[in-house]
């Protein structure tokens, strides 16, 4: 099953990130995605604490069920092993990092889900590779850019890296180019003005508008 998210995510290459949303609105906004092509995504944990992780590994669980294996759901801001436990009960298939933390890769791996810590120099991101991980996500990008990324490939291109933060449908491309595997996209497809109005087609619209720039 490893290997099969790792080939999706190397397939799909959008990885959305919900974050702070209500868990009765979690399925709508999924579907709304989905419809627009979207088939991984990632519920975080809360790092301060303002929702539970089990509250957020119970979300995991309630999409992972709905969908099916329809769309793949895993986990994001896990910082601690207990987080990479609870996100296998709930049937996640993925976990994402902020850092590199060896403790949570190992586990991530121990449990057959795919690792993605967190990493921004290339040292970071060799140890993060070291540690494990099936991908790197670069994070975060926002004032480094493709220029970056085409730099940080040369010397180790055998690593598979996701670009996180500062991505938009219009500078994609230069990443692609440039030999990112993927990408992490937020608050640009996941609209909280949209979902408090219950906008979900404007959602597939946004979804629609990433998954056909990374497909051309």
């Amino acid at each position: 099953m490893r290997k099969e998210t790792v080939k999706l995510i190397e397939k799909e290459k959008i990885i959305v990130i919900v974050r702070g949303v209500e868990k009765e609105n979690l399925i709508p906004l999924a579907e709304a995605m989905y419809n627009g092509g979207i088939r991984l995504l990632e519920i975080t944990y809360s790092a301060n604490g303002s929702v539970s992780d089990d509250e957020t590994a119970n979300n995991i669980q309630m999409l992972s069920k709905h969908f099916d294996n329809r769309m793949v759901i895993g986990a994001g801001t896990v910082i601690r092993e207990e987080q990479v436990v609870l996100t296998k009960k709930a049937h996640g298939k993925f976990i994402i990092s902020p850092d590199t933390f060896p403790e949570v890769i190992r586990k991530t791996r121990e449990l057959g889900m795919v690792s993605i810590p967190g990493a921004l120099t290339p040292s970071e991101i060799l140890q993060a590779h070291r540690a494990g991980g099936d991908f790197v996500k670069v994070f975060p990008i926002t004032n480094m850019g493709a220029d970056y990324i085409k730099a940080v490939k040369a010397p180790i291109s055998h690593i598979k890296l996701l670009a996180v933060g500062g991505v938009d449908e219009k500078n994609m491309r230069e990443y692609l180019n440039c030999g990112i595997s993927g990408f992490g996209i937020g608050s640009n497809i996941v609209n909280k003005k949209l979902i408090e109005n219950h906008d979900y087609k404007k959602i597939t619209e946004l979804a629609r508008k990433y998954t056909e720039a990374v497909n051309h």
